[in-house]
């Protein structure tokens, strides 16, 4: 069985410590972003609370949705700028 796969991008992936992906198994985005928190601390938890989210390269809104098993999760944290 495939696992979905996070990519974190910008603060997202400085807030996971550098980490650019990894293998996270969740059944749903609020299950995922309780467990990356714990995996990598608070910090990123609160750059997950205020992300957006793509699962398999559409956004995703409602976080209580299960997830595929072989996803790809793009986790973009808000951007400044203009």
């Amino acid at each position: 069985m495939t696992v979905p796969t996070v990519r974190y991008f910008a603060g997202a992936r400085a807030a996971a410590g550098g980490v650019s992906s990894e293998p996270a198994e969740a059944a749903s985005l609020d299950e995922l972003i309780q467990l990356l928190t714990d995996r990598h601390g608070e910090r990123l938890g609160l750059v997950l609370k205020s992300a957006s989210f793509l699962v398999d390269s559409l956004r995703c809104h409602d976080r209580q949705a299960p997830l595929p098993t072989d996803a790809t999760i793009d986790v973009l944290p808000p951007f400044a700028g203009g």
